[in-house]
């Protein structure tokens, strides 16, 4: 299976090592839009940029997608999926329905696959969430996300005057989780599900009262949450937080029997010490499926909903059967 990848930050990172560890692929190209000669990769392959990706559609099975949400996908995504199968991790949740459609269109004209919004949130987490409301349909959901680092909001904080650097960490508040675990359904509001807690490089000479103030008043941000900031140096920021970790939990609290008499709780956890790594390898299982989707005739837009489970798995289905069923 021939895979290319598009962007190289951290994600791509992670998706190059998947496919390099995976027995049926093969890294074919990486295209960047900086300069190539820039762009040190791991694998044996080219990095191109990106007006090259026009002449290798025989030789790329699927390109795996490692722009942003905000502003790469949403263009490039259908552009790329009118000449290849396509896989992104497209994650803005109350647009994916929009996004889909516009996949949906360029894929399904060229004859291509392309699955959207893959990754652990949209993701792996949708998926516990189909199957728990499957089983369980008189129920609540519950999402808690972290202890991890947040890349949106710990570049917001950097965007403030006076910060230097900055990251912000997504916390459940146990008390919650524990509620949720115990059967009580509880209304959580979202004060009562999260804190986040930011540690700040301030410029020398900046106003740190100024700074705390603007990051935990800042809208649709912190100014809903318990929010603590810390003060360190770059040596500490550099030392102490230069991973980025995540995870996080999916439950869902219902009942069963005549009168609702049985409790029962689902849930599906994960801990992560590299996001970008996990959602790579993620990416990369959903490639091998799009492949085989495309393969079997398929074609148009696709989200993790769509795919069978043994797709997913270099392993055939049969063995999958014999051993994992």
């Amino acid at each position: 299976m021939r895979v290319g990848i598009v962007g190289y930050g951290n994600l791509g990172r992670g998706v190059e090592s998947a496919v390099m560890q995976a027995g049926d692929m093969e890294l074919v190209a990486v295209f960047t839009r900086r300069d190539p000669e820039s762009v040190k990769i791991e694998a044996d392959a080219p990095v191109l940029p990106m007006e090259k990706m026009d002449e290798m559609t025989d030789d790329i099975d699927v390109m795996i997608l490692c722009g942003g949400s905000a502003t790469d996908l949403p263009e490039m995504t259908p552009q790329i999926a009118a000449k290849f199968n396509v896989v992104d991790s497209f994650d803005t949740h109350a647009n994916i329905p929009e996004h889909l459609a516009a996949v949906d269109a360029a894929a399904k004209a060229a004859g291509n696959v392309g699955v959207i919004s893959v990754g652990w949130d949209p993701g792996l987490f949708s998926v516990a969430r189909l199957y728990a409301n499957a089983a369980l349909p008189n129920g609540n959901d519950y999402t808690f996300w972290g202890r991890g680092v947040s890349q949106g909001h710990s570049d917001a904080i950097r965007r403030i005057d006076g910060v230097a650097d900055a990251r912000q960490y997504t916390v459940p508040v146990e008390e919650a989780v524990e509620r949720v675990r115990a059967g009580e359904n509880p209304e959580l509001s979202t004060r009562e599900k999260h804190t986040r807690e930011c540690f700040v490089v301030a410029e020398e000479g900046a106003d740190l009262a100024a700074i705390e103030e603007a990051i935990v008043t800042m809208p649709n941000y912190f100014a809903d949450y318990d929010t603590t900031v810390t003060f360190i140096t770059q040596e500490e920021m550099d030392s102490e937080h230069a991973g980025l970790p995540h995870g996080g939990s999916v439950l869902r609290s219902g009942v069963t029997g005549q009168q609702g008499e049985f409790n029962n709780t689902v849930e599906f956890s994960l801990n992560l010490d590299s996001n970008p790594f996990f959602t790579g390898s993620v990416l990369t299982a959903i490639a091998r499926a799009a492949l085989r989707l495309n393969q079997a005739g398929e074609s148009g837009g696709r989200t993790i909903f769509d795919i069978p489970p043994c797709y997913l798995c270099e392993t055939p289905r049969e063995e999958l059967i014999a051993h994992m069923l």
